[in-house]
């Protein structure tokens, strides 16, 4: 939702709702009444609705929550996350072959895994696809999440050829992968959609069309894509070349794209969606209703603050509309759904150190609400800048919880901070990622939800130059930890613990971003869903296993 909550969120930019799965996407099929339990003939349809429409179904391009929510579906890599977030088998057969020195994993293949258009999946597919990812000329924003691999980031970054990267096809059904260092995650990384698979006769001759249509998209998973109409509707069908298709229980998954939380509300009520994610006004109504439920996710929510503009780039400014927004009371009245005022970048809750303590225990932040030191930064930065008046654009998402969070937003700051006007640009998700991604914007309101195991999957995101930085910020010294976590420090844990710790606080520290708060759910899901898997990282939901029972 990584999935960025990810680009959610991925992502990983991210979805207003926090809820890829809850506000997931659900057309309102008029077979939404007719599953029937076990032993039944009629249809197991399961129908969600989605904050989004799917920016693209190319694995090599994706960098949001809801991409790779639905790729997770209907594509599948060596492994696949399972029950408590443990890579279990995918296309990858059993345990992996593992060096002394654990730097180079050798996977057998299952020879029954095959794509949707019946040609088989072989090592072959993983070697092009991920060698395509990382191609500078592919442009992938997430080649870099490969870079553990041996030789990535120098093929990534055009100083060496593709043809040198760490991974080689051994025959049809044996894959050699190199590592540049251990990675005790590795295998929970391969779940990650950018490590997927691809036909690469199927992929050229779709060319740049590939991944934006249902018609362009091949499939390798347990369903597939079709009646996807921009915008409006997708439809999830079983993958009948799926190797494991006896597992698969649905016989549709249905989505409508509903931007407004009521519309949304309205169709669960009347039985068309199944699960709905509540927005603040609606928690109160529900929260005695036996299918309501709430949980703490593991994505953040901040404001990006775009330094190639002038008064960005003031960190007076940063510092002060950091201090000048009431994130307590943000949280409670806008969204009253778990979510949790929140001052630093990575999440509580999500990943423990080798002391056996959370990693933010480590993390410092001064960055909550504090009126008077608001004020104060905000008369120092308006003789910084030479300017009693200054107006900022706000960038934010289209749906109409983001309209609201926006006006709250610009109340508090214009009420705080003299002289100040917001204006507020609200954009479809996929121009919202596209303008961030061109640095095409001076605040914008974005989030992230982790793709792997480890605080690195937010830390990493504002180095120099880095694909999600997206906001020009740039310190050497933060750059000198985040490489030394990922190199020399690897096999030593407690010191890579402390140095991205101590990376987080020098971007905290700098007011590089303004955290708002950790994400929270609060939906309904009625009791007839069983199997509804939830992850903490990577894609946020897992069909493969849901079943209807005892729907009447």
């Amino acid at each position: 939702m990584a999935k960025r909550w990810k680009l959610y969120t991925a992502s990983t930019l991210a979805l207003t709702l926090a809820l890829a799965g809850c506000s997931s996407t659900g057309n309102s099929g008029d077979s939404a009444s007719k599953e029937g339990g076990e032993g039944s003939d009629e249809k197991k349809v399961l129908n969600l609705s989605a904050a989004s429409d799917i920016p693209t179904m190319d694995s090599s391009l994706a960098t949001d929550q809801v991409s790779f929510y639905i790729m997770n579906q209907t594509q599948e890599g060596l492994y696949r996350l399972g029950e408590d977030d443990k890579a279990v088998d995918g296309i990858a057969e059993g345990e992996p072959e593992v060096s002394e020195d654990s730097k180079k994993y050798t996977f057998k293949l299952r020879e029954d895994a095959k794509w949707s258009n019946g040609d088989p999946v072989t090592a072959k597919d993983f070697e092009y696809g991920w060698k395509r990812t990382l191609d500078p000329e592919t442009a992938s924003e997430y080649g870099y999440i490969m870079y553990d691999i041996k030789n990535a980031e120098a093929v990534n970054t055009g100083k060496k050829k593709v043809d040198e990267l760490g991974i080689k096809a051994v025959d049809d059904y044996t894959l050699e992968v190199e590592l540049e260092k251990p990675l005790p995650y590795f295998k929970e990384l391969l779940t990650f959609a950018t490590f997927y698979p691809l036909n690469e006769k199927y992929v050229e001759e779709q060319g740049d069309k590939f991944g934006t249509t249902e018609e362009k998209t091949l499939y390798n998973g347990p369903f597939e894509l079709t009646d996807w109409e921009t915008e409006s509707k997708f439809k999830l069908v079983p993958n009948e070349e799926y190797w494991d298709k006896e597992a698969v229980k649905l016989d549709e998954v249905n989505f409508q794209v509903v931007k407004d939380p009521q519309t949304a509300i309205n169709l669960y009520e009347t039985g068309k969606i199944d699960i709905v994610g509540l927005s603040a006004e609606h928690v109160d109504n529900y929260k005695e209703d036996p299918n309501f439920n709430t949980e703490l996710r593991t994505s953040t929510f901040f404001m990006r603050f775009n330094q190639n503009d002038e008064i960005m780039a003031n960190k007076n400014v940063r510092l002060a509309i950091n201090k000048a927004i009431d994130k307590e009371k943000y949280v409670q009245s806008n969204l009253n759904n778990g979510s949790i005022a929140f001052d630093k970048l990575t999440p509580k809750e999500f990943v423990k150190g080798p002391d056996e303590k959370d990693y933010v225990e480590g993390v410092k932040s001064e960055l909550s609400y504090d009126l008077e030191g608001a004020k104060e930064a905000w008369e120092k930065a308006k003789k910084e800048l030479g300017k009693d008046k200054i107006e900022i654009e706000l960038l934010t998402y289209d749906s109409e919880t983001s309209k609201t969070d926006a006006e709250y937003f610009q109340a508090q700051l214009q009420k705080n901070l003299d002289g100040l006007s917001l204006k507020i640009k609200q954009q479809p998700f996929k121009q919202k990622l596209a303008l961030e991604s061109k640095g095409d914007y001076q605040l914008s309101f974005a989030g992230w939800g982790p793709d792997y195991p480890d605080p690195m999957t937010f830390v990493d995101l504002f180095v120099t130059d880095g694909a999600h930085n997206q906001m020009e910020w740039s310190n050497s010294e933060f750059d000198k930890l985040v490489k030394d976590a990922k190199g020399e420090l690897a096999d030593k844990p407690e010191e890579r613990w402390a140095a991205m710790q101590e990376a987080e606080n020098i971007l905290l520290e700098d007011a590089a971003i303004m955290p708002m708060y950790q994400a929270g759910a609060a939906y309904l899901q009625q009791p007839y869903i069983k199997n509804y898997q939830r992850h903490k990282f990577g894609a946020d939901m897992t069909f493969k296993h849901v079943d209807i029972e005892g729907k009447e």
